[in-house]
């Protein structure tokens, strides 16, 4: 009679990745953001993987949540295991549809600087698939199925693509102009702001009118589309990035009240991953999209 030995249980895939995600980002609130789910889903999931294990992981307290030194010593060995799940589920991707380019961008750049590119860019290379899906903040690519990133950044990954620095200034309906003759004019102006570039203002004031303690009166917006577009209705300034709205300004929807500028401190960078395969489909669109912003943006 053979003797079967039990099967170790392996602990819960997601209780792992709870963990992993909590003690990589130091807390439970910001692992549930990442993985989608509440932060009490999160600490439940902890909560059973420290009842399997018979030892706890996390400190709890008021103030947050800290690694116990057995927590610790495992951590390193989990992201490793995590990033190459990761790897291998996007490389079997990348494998099963070699034609397909999945691309994250920053919502501003996805719509006014990626998609009117994309026309040219799959003329240019026929038969490949592009996705675009817009992210507030760049992935890991080593954990989600994304080929390439688009995102500003002040510092560039390693092997990126990093187009001229954009530059700051202020844009409105030529009817809205009229009323605009130096800089001054805009403390009785309505702004409009974006909230992820709600510093701009500031930047673009203090290199202009220095010392005026200028601050922006106006409707705050949460996506940078609807600024604009309030813009182009003739509801106030916005302070604008000129990548974003060259084509407006070139057809004349838009102008430049004011002839000075201030640099915005990032630059557009394009990237992927260096483990990527050369010479497949994401190289090919990464390396078209490099031409064709060129060709435009002389």
């Amino acid at each position: 009679m053979s003797i079967s030995p039990p099967v170790p249980r392996f602990p819960s895939l997601n209780a792992l990745k709870a963990f992993e995600a909590a003690a990589r980002l130091g807390g439970f609130a910001p692992a549930a953001e990442e993985l989608h789910v509440t932060a009490g889903a999160v600490a439940a999931q902890i909560k059973s993987l420290e009842q399997e294990i018979g030892a706890a992981l996390f400190v709890r307290q008021a103030r947050g949540v800290s690694l116990t030194p057995l927590g610790q010593r495992a951590l390193q060995g989990f992201i490793a295991a995590f990033d190459m799940l990761g790897e291998a589920v996007r490389d079997l991707k990348r494998d099963a549809a070699p034609q397909k380019v999945h691309i994250a961008a920053l919502p501003a750049l996805a719509q006014l600087w990626l998609a009117p590119r994309l026309p040219a860019v799959r003329e240019r290379l026929d038969g490949i698939d592009i996705s675009v899906t817009a992210l507030e903040r760049p992935p890991n690519l080593k954990r989600v199925p994304f080929d390439l990133c688009l995102f500003y950044g002040s510092h560039s990954p390693h092997g990126s693509i990093r187009f001229a620095e954009d530059e700051l200034l202020p844009v409105c309906t030529p009817e809205v102009a009229r009323a605009l003759k130096k800089p001054w004019d805009l403390k009785q102006a309505v702004c409009l702001t974006d909230t992820a570039w709600a510093g701009d203002w500031s930047t673009w004031a203090e290199k202009i009118m220095p010392g005026e303690g200028f601050a922006p009166r106006g409707p705050v917006f949460s996506l940078y589309a609807l600024a604009l577009q309030e813009a182009l209705s003739g509801a106030g300034v916005l302070m604008s990035r000129r990548a974003l709205v060259a084509p407006y300004l070139a057809s004349g929807a838009l102008v430049a009240p004011f002839s000075k500028t201030a640099p915005a401190g990032e630059a557009i960078s394009l990237w992927l991953l260096p483990t990527s395969r050369r010479g497949g489909a994401a190289e090919q669109v990464m390396e078209a999209l490099q031409v064709i912003a060129g060709d435009t943006d002389t």
